[in-house]
């Protein structure tokens, strides 16, 4: 079983910036043989895909509205995730959660395992 746990959201002022992580666990699990992905969901809205790194390439891939301002890293030694947020503005408040597809080629999935979710909020 393969366990996502996110860390470091929270309350952050426009035009700051913040960084997610997400630790991945699980028997025999190699950062290395999964896409991960970053999607977000804000109050009354669907979840939304924000950026992913698809199993074996280095390539990044992001959504039209956080393009040159967040940036996805993985340290596959540490199996952990990372989202790197910068210029944040109000409509990037949401809860992100980081998802994990074993040899995934697909940029916004599917995902099998999907952690429990880090808030942020941006304030104006």
């Amino acid at each position: 079983q393969v366990q996502l746990v996110e860390s470091g959201g929270g309350l952050v002022q426009a035009g700051g910036s913040a960084s997610l992580s997400c630790a991945a666990s699980g028997r025999t699990f190699y950062l290395s043989n999964y896409a991960m992905g970053w999607f977000r969901q804000a109050p009354g809205k669907e979840r939304e895909f924000v950026a992913a790194v698809t199993w074996g390439n280095t390539t990044p891939y992001y959504a039209d509205s956080v393009k040159g301002r967040f940036t996805i890293s993985r340290d596959n030694a540490k199996n952990t995730l990372y989202l790197h947020m910068n210029s944040l503005k109000p409509e990037d408040t949401a809860v992100y959660y980081c998802a994990a597809e074993r040899f995934g080629v697909g940029v916004q999935g599917p995902y099998k395992y999907w952690g429990q979710g880090t808030q942020v909020t941006v304030s104006s």
